[in-house]
């Protein structure tokens, strides 16, 4: 009987630690993937692990990592946001025009963020209380946004000057570290204590799951899948102004193709692209693979044309993989 006993503790620590790979498969193979691409860079370039690079693939992908944040828990409601892309360019936009105009930078930091949260607001309202389907109001206010962007620089770029502190939200450091990178982590512990360790975040992960269940149980549906689109809005919105800063200058053209690299980002995360699950560490790693890929393809020649169609590739097989093993084993689980 106490061999018994003790054959079963020894066994005890192995199933847990498969039962916990098994959860967790899709952060698991991301993180190996990641890793695979990383080392693989670091032996065929020389410049790849260098301080100086990692710290502008970090600055370089922080707009990615802030919106990708956002983007976990509109899918994990089982929505999507299509128009991310756009706001960031209208933000971008604005921001750089009322900056020439001679705006103080506290107050076009907080009317970007404002903006960007009312678009948020206006895609949540068709979704959550006129009930239209978030891809269609999404793809709409894509359309929209892009074309008052579009509008109001007459397809020019609008230049910024190169001092002052609202410059410094894109170039400047912290302790040596990117301030993009800064405002991306801070958001992305942000996102995740949100997601795992809030009601707030409960009540996400219920839509996506049962959403009908959590309206009975006395949740405000309606109000949370709004709040989650102004989130998407606000975060696209301060993407916008940080880019605005780091490139000195606000174009209409900003953005685009933004949206599916965030998508990407989120579901090569493992987020189940049908709602119900997501995780900000897989997002993380899916947001930092795609940025470590564009950056490494670079290093090593690679046409960024070629860039563009590996990027699309990867994207297919995350959701291929979603669709098609992650969610089946969800399912068979459940």
């Amino acid at each position: 009987m106490e061999l018994a006993m003790h054959d079963n503790k020894s066994k005890a620590p192995r199933l847990s630690l498969r039962h916990l790979l098994g959860r967790n498969a899709g952060v698991a193979s991301i993180a190996a993937f990641f890793i695979v691409c990383a080392l693989a860079f670091t032996l065929t370039t020389h410049t790849f692990l260098t301080a100086g690079n990692l710290l502008n693939v970090l600055r370089q992908s922080a707009p990615l990592l802030i919106v990708a944040t956002t983007m976990t828990l509109v899918i994990t409601t089982g929505g999507i946001d299509l128009s991310i892309g756009s706001t960031l360019a209208l933000v971008g936009a604005v921001s750089a025009i009322a900056l020439r105009a001679g705006a103080p930078g506290i107050v076009v930091l907080l009317g970007g963020l404002s903006l960007g949260a009312l678009i948020g607001a206006i895609n949540g309202y068709f979704i959550a209380f006129a009930g239209m389907p978030a891809f269609i109001v999404t793809l709409g206010t894509l359309s929209v946004v892009r074309g008052i962007a579009l509008l109001i620089t007459q397809g020019f770029s609008v230049p910024i000057e190169n001092d002052g502190w609202f410059v410094e939200l894109g170039r400047g450091r912290l302790l040596g570290v990117p301030t993009p990178a800064v405002i991306a982590i801070a958001t992305l512990l942000a996102g995740w204590v949100t997601l795992r360790h809030t009601r707030f975040g409960r009540y996400v992960t219920g839509i996506g799951t049962n959403s009908e269940g959590v309206r009975r149980a006395g949740v405000n549906v309606k109000g949370v899948t709004l709040k989650v689109y102004v989130l998407s809005g606000a975060a696209a919105g301060l993407a916008g102004l940080i880019t605005t800063a780091r490139l000195g200058s606000g174009s209409s053209n900003q953005g685009v193709g933004f949206e599916l690299a965030v998508i990407a980002a989120v579901v090569l995360g493992s987020t189940d692209l049908f709602g119900g699950r997501g995780t900000i560490l897989g997002t993380l790693l899916g947001a930092l693979t795609i940025a470590v890929l564009g950056n490494g393809l670079i290093l090593i020649n690679v046409s960024p044309f070629y860039t563009q169609i590996i990027q699309g590739a990867i994207m297919l097989l995350a959701i291929w993989l979603n669709t098609r093993i992650f969610s089946a084993q969800r399912r068979k689980k459940g």
